[in-house]
């Protein structure tokens, strides 16, 4: 008998034969698409969302929807290699995952509370008609964000409901509501204060004109930001080439007007 194995390793299956030839463009996948949906149950955590405007007897409120505008810049200068933007989007991750602690941590503790209730079972109070919205970010960071108000929205379930049942007086619930958007408020104002420079290592190693006029405005970083050798978690992989305006502002057109 003939053995013909080693004459089939050298003849190429159909399949084969097709995949060396490169793709025609409509034989090519199309772009990926996805898509994200917050959804909350409390007017609490809603508001949270669009925050608020500066008027002559309140101070301006940063939302969710300001703070993932304001992250934009922020993550654009920190993928053309600002310091500044870097330094910034430590902050950032640090008041994020400070923020989630504190608010996990307050929606535990109230649950145990629930134990003492013995046989009588309470489920959360949920909305008719809750809101959905859908997010359209860019960045990791806008949707932690998301997921802190979403984090809120279950605590002030767990709340009312405690309330409700007489296991949290009607004063003690209302510190732990105002306890916990001030921790989510917080966290959403780490954005506030980056300016887009166009400022790169670089410039602040030659001490050039932008340089100067970088450091006047924000400070001087940490050596190691400055180095590149600290960057947070999430931050994009770093560009060369010139960078560009940042991307429009991010609009939630699905969002119910709160006013």
């Amino acid at each position: 008998m003939t053995d013909t194995s080693a004459d089939s390793d050298l003849v190429s299956s159909p399949a084969e034969r097709v995949s060396e030839h490169p793709l025609r463009p409509e034989e090519r996948p199309g772009v990926l698409r996805g898509g994200a949906m917050l959804t909350l149950q409390t007017h609490q955590a809603q508001r949270l969302v669009r925050g608020r405007g500066y008027t002559a007897d309140k101070p301006a409120i940063i939302g969710l929807i300001g703070f993932a505008n304001l992250l934009r810049s922020i993550w654009h200068g920190a993928r053309y290699d600002d310091p500044y933007a870097d330094w910034w989007l430590l902050r950032v991750h640090a008041a994020l995952e400070l923020a989630e602690q504190e608010l996990v941590a307050a929606e535990q503790g109230i649950a145990t509370r629930f134990e003492a209730l013995g046989s009588l079972e309470v489920t959360a109070p949920t909305s008719v008609k809750p809101a959905r919205i859908a997010l359209n970010f860019s960045n990791p960071y806008a949707f932690r964000a998301a997921r802190l108000v979403g984090l809120y929205d279950a605590l002030v379930r767990r709340v009312l409901s405690a309330r409700h049942v007489g296991l949290l007086a009607r004063d003690e619930a209302e510190r732990a509501l105002h306890l916990g958007g001030r921790q989510v408020r917080r966290a959403l104002q780490s954005a506030v204060g980056y300016r887009f420079l166009n400022v790169s290592r670089g410039d602040l190693e030659q001490n050039t004109a932008k340089a100067q006029q970088a450091r006047e405005a924000l400070g001087e970083p940490p050596e190691d930001v400055l180095t590149g050798s600290h960057r947070a978690p999430f931050a994009p992989r770093r560009s060369t080439p010139t960078p560009a305006t940042p991307t429009p502002s991010t609009r939630l057109h699905s969002l119910p007007d709160l006013t």
